[in-house]
């Protein structure tokens, strides 16, 4: 079967699991995998394709050189682990692609350069620019100084973000397991599920933890989240392995196509929806949550019964209902402090008895996102 949003995709992310870039039990960088993942991307730049590399593997990569066998479990021990391999997981990919003739960039990441509006642009920016030079981004996380990062996901939710934040066509996930199986693989009778029409098909899937050589974060449950925010904000996603990677971008059905089912927006709105962290919550009443959802109007203060959390004016913000469900996140334009004194009254009383500046919005609704 011919997977059109696969061949069809002029802009794609690639991640890679730890896992599928070490040896046996984590112990080397696998120079031949490296080698692999990097004629893939050659491949798909010279059919015309935009191409972003999400890397894992920094710390497992400077493992060897500091001896050790297995993966600290210590911050500090991870953090110089990663400052070890970093250099030399970059030095080897910038050496392959070399073989190509393409030019390969490092772009280090935290998660503040996803979560802060001002980060995001100026990443996306970069981004954008390195893809119209016909350059390889190589992006990892910056672990050797993160911290939340390093406890992220395995990068897995870092490339659904990098997908969004590009407008990518297509993201795609490598790891040491070729699909999403229908129970444990190591299961006798185990099946792999080829497609996947909407996230809810597979709820009562089994999935596990880490991969098997032991040096990655994420596992299928970081996989998941991943193809939700992808598919969410109308990006397909495809799992497979490094050795099917291959057929599986030439259409083959191989590996799990999770297809796209949301509506693209554009980037402002995505980031609010799925990077942005919220610093507070706005509790609304019956009303105000039904003008929300079936109205699409702005967030009057008449509507708003509490206020929870600290924040300041242009901070995200999440929009709760009485039954205490989320609908949706919003770019709040006043400060936490201020809000107390406007619940529950009209933007006309409060600019008479308050001043003018209180005459509009608490959440404007192009600020707003449904979820």
């Amino acid at each position: 079967m011919n997977r059109i949003e696969v061949t069809g995709a002029k802009r794609v992310v690639i991640k890679i699991g730890s896992s599928s870039l070490t040896g046996e039990a984590g112990s080397h960088l696998n120079e031949s995998a490296v080698s692999k993942i990097v004629d893939l991307v050659a491949t798909l730049t010279k059919r015309g394709a935009e191409v972003a590399l999400v890397t894992s593997g920094a710390i497992a990569t400077g493992l060897a050189p500091l001896g050790l066998k297995v993966r600290p479990k210590d911050l500090a021990t991870q953090q110089a682990a990663a400052s070890v391999g970093q250099g030399l997981l970059i030095a080897k990919y910038n050496q392959n692609f070399a073989r190509h003739d393409i030019v390969s960039s490092q772009v280090l990441l935290t998660t503040e350069d996803v979560v802060r509006r001002s980060h995001y642009q100026n990443a996306q920016q970069t981004l954008f620019k390195l893809l119209s030079l016909g350059v390889v981004p190589i992006i990892n996380e910056n672990d050797s100084v993160g911290t939340q990062e390093i406890r992220f996901g395995d990068n897995d939710r870092l490339a659904a973000l990098v997908a969004l934040l590009i407008g990518a066509d297509l993201l795609v996930l490598i790891s040491d397991v070729d699909a999403l199986y229908d129970a444990p693989p190591s299961q006798p009778g185990a099946k792999a599920i080829h497609l996947v029409n909407a996230m809810s098909d597979i709820e009562s899937v089994v999935v596990g933890g880490a991969g098997t050589a032991g040096v990655g974060s994420g596992g299928m449950v970081t996989k998941i989240e991943a193809a939700r925010i992808s598919t969410g904000a109308g990006i397909p996603m495809l799992l497979t392995s490094l050795e099917k990677a291959e057929q599986a971008l030439s259409g083959a059905e191989v590996g799990t196509l999770f297809a796209a089912h949301g509506v693209r927006t554009n980037s402002r709105l995505l980031w609010l929806a799925h990077a942005s962290t919220p610093q507070g919550r706005l509790i609304l009443d019956a009303g105000a949550v039904t003008a929300i959802l079936e109205r699409g109007v702005s967030l009057l203060p008449a509507g708003v019964t509490a206020v929870e959390g600290e924040f300041i004016a242009g901070d995200t913000v999440e929009l709760v209902g009485p039954d205490q469900k989320v609908i949706a996140r919003g770019l709040v334009a006043f400060d936490s402090a201020e809000i107390p004194q406007m619940l529950g009254r009209s933007t006309k009383e409060l600019a008479a008895s308050l001043g003018a500046e209180y005459e509009r919005e608490l959440v404007h609704r192009d600020d707003l996102v449904l979820l």
